[in-house]
């Protein structure tokens, strides 16, 4: 695919730019992962001290509805991951589909998690809206600061993401992204998708079904 890349300055060659562009995608990750790695120290140790007043906390969670969530967001990433292996190809009409429904499987995620969100604010779990003379336990009220810290933040990059998918379906579609010539933008909104989907892979065994 080398030959079909636009090469930009300062870069020597085609091979040389994309590693660049790979090596930048990665480190900004890497902080990523920083980022959602204390959150999920916080939760583990909060496993270990207290194990059985964690376990009866997440029963509160709608094991459910984060269940048919992982359906959503792992369809999402096979959507895009064929959608990317199109852009390389010069497959723009599916590349354009695909990323348009990946995108539109995202909007649905954060349709079902505002409905969760509901639920937990109707049974007074859901902190800093709900009383904390509700939570059966100042573990419970922990792990449940955990759970909206996490979920909100892991909800604003899926927010992201939406927009940077429907993004790549609107620009692919128009024909103002050229493929193959322009696929490594494709490939890095891609990793951002599935990290992000990732993200959303370890939070559901996590926090749902400590059990």
């Amino acid at each position: 695919m080398s030959e079909n890349v636009q090469r930009h300055e300062p870069y020597r060659d085609a091979r040389q730019q994309h590693e660049a562009d790979m090596m930048g995608m990665y480190v900004f990750l890497s902080t990523e992962v920083m980022l959602f790695g204390g959150i999920f120290l916080a939760i583990f140790v909060l496993r270990l001290q207290h194990p059985e007043a964690f376990v009866e906390a997440s029963k509160r969670m709608h094991v459910f509805i984060g269940a048919f969530n992982t359906a959503v967001l792992l369809t999402s990433s096979l959507a895009v991951a064929i959608a990317v292996h199109g852009a390389r190809q010069g497959a723009a009409r599916l590349s354009t589909a695909l990323f348009g429904g990946a995108a539109g499987l995202g909007v649905v995620f954060l349709g079902l998690k505002a409905l969760e969100y509901r639920k937990e604010y109707e049974d007074g779990l859901l902190p800093v809206v709900s009383d904390p003379g509700r939570f059966s336990s100042p573990i419970e009220h922990l792990f449940m600061n955990l759970y909206l810290v996490a979920t909100a933040l892991h909800a604003t990059h899926l927010a992201i993401g939406i927009l940077l998918l429907a993004g790549l379906a609107w620009r692919i579609g128009r024909g103002n992204l050229k493929l193959p010539e322009r696929a490594i933008v494709v490939v890095i909104c891609g990793l951002y998708w599935h990290f992000v989907d990732v993200v959303w892979v370890f939070l559901y065994p996590v926090l749902y079904l400590a059990r």
